[in-house]
């Protein structure tokens, strides 16, 4: 009863001094000192051992700076954790949450905040919010055309890329019926997850945007009376392209790690990813050959800002905004966006950033496979996140195995 109560006075207590600009630093300090000691259960995808690497360095950062503990909980899909938390609600688990950070897209972020499973809008009185780009990454505001409203924390850029083996693939695909074609004369060298696997799902997404007639429906609520005519040229194309795939479609990789092995292996000779830095980052781990580099569509790919979310209920709420905070800082960004850390863009605008900062981000090595911003060319927006769900239950019901 004491904790629900300390809860209750929490909240209260930032919603009457979040309210007060003048007051915003004192209150932070507060936040600051309350997560002294507590432990953040953080739920996030733990396929990449990059990534890994990375949280634990800021785990330990915050261990030594404000005596916090982090828990990276690596989980294979998010969804199944939104689904915990929903239980948590309709089990009137209100306070002392088993989730207190989470890394999340915009299908879930979709589905927590229609179900009122966020922490109530707080992300704008980080001291580091204000470095974000707001004006330029239109995409730190909203996650998948649905409007962030400050309940989620940005924390990287995404941009879809895809990865050959200039050894055996002189001249990429440059579109969807490009890569058609390829799969024609290379039977069997291209595969993608299957859905829900998330990059499985963003190549059907890449796919959809590329060959539709009606891509503004795309970018509104679902009209499900619109759904045949809008995906119809989707499962065209997926009709003549799976019996072309690696294993005729018998089989799909389980993940986006499955197919960077199958690259590797030279059983497949394009992949996918969406860290444009990951090809370059294999190479120097020695996962992939030094003969891959990355290329994009010309008509643009996928690109999305991903983020991290505070559940209604956790535990560890004030532990959960420093943390959330810290990984905003420049030096966090920075070291994320190295590509021998982790090669993640940053959601920082380099306008606002003092000389000191900035410089934290220049004159790197991208790495060999890595594209220039110039050369990654343009950011195809996210789909309305209500489409996904309704594109995967008709992916399994045509394909799954």
């Amino acid at each position: 009863m004491f904790d629900v109560f300390r809860k209750l006075l929490c909240a209260v207590f930032i919603t009457i001094c979040f309210s007060t600009p003048s007051d915003a630093s004192d209150t932070w300090q507060e936040i600051t000192a309350q997560a002294h000691g507590q432990t953040v259960y953080f739920n996030g995808w733990g396929g990449s051992d990059a990534i890994n690497d990375y949280i634990r360095w800021a785990s330990e950062e915050m261990k030594t700076r404000y005596n916090i503990t982090v828990k990276h909980v690596k989980v294979t899909d998010i969804g199944d954790v939104v689904s915990r938390i929903l239980a948590e609600k309709n089990g009137g688990r209100t306070s002392g949450g088993s989730v207190d950070l989470m890394w999340i897209n915009g299908e879930n972020f979709h589905s927590m905040k229609t179900n009122g499973l966020l922490l109530a809008p707080y992300t704008q009185h980080f001291p580091n919010y204000k470095l974000v780009d707001t004006e330029n990454k239109r995409s730190t505001l909203f996650d998948f055309t649905v409007p962030v409203d400050n309940q989620e924390s940005p924390w990287g850029m995404a941009q879809l890329v895809f990865l050959y083996d200039t050894a055996i693939v002189p001249e990429p695909p440059a579109s969807m019926m490009e890569l058609l074609a390829f799969c024609r004369v290379s039977k069997g060298r291209f595969t993608y997850p299957a859905p829900p696997d998330f990059y499985g799902t963003t190549f059907i997404k890449q796919a959809l945007l590329e060959l539709t007639g009606n891509t503004d429906a795309l970018y509104r609520e679902i009209d499900p009376r619109l759904f045949e005519d809008v995906t119809g040229p989707l499962w065209e194309y997926l009709d003549e392209l799976h019996p072309l795939l690696w294993r005729s479609a018998r089989a799909y990789p389980k993940s986006a790690p499955e197919t960077k092995r199958l690259l590797a292996d030279r059983e497949i000779f394009i992949s996918l990813s969406f860290n444009p830095a990951e090809a370059s980052n294999a190479i120097a781990s020695g996962e992939l050959p030094d003969s891959i580099r990355t290329y994009v569509h010309r008509s643009g790919t996928l690109g999305n800002t991903h983020f991290l979310a505070i559940p209604f209920n956790a535990s560890a709420q004030e532990a959960a905004m420093v943390f959330a905070n810290f990984l905003l800082s420049p030096e966090a960004q920075a070291r994320k966006s190295d590509p021998a850390v982790w090669g993640d863009p940053t959601v920082l605008s380099m306008d606002k950033l003092s000389p000191g900062e900035r410089a934290l981000f220049t004159n790197r090595d991208r790495g060999s496979a890595t594209l220039s911003p110039e050369q990654l060319g343009s950011v195809l927006l996210e789909p309305h996140a209500s489409w996904v769900s309704a594109i995967e239950k008709e992916w399994q019901k045509r394909y799954a195995r």
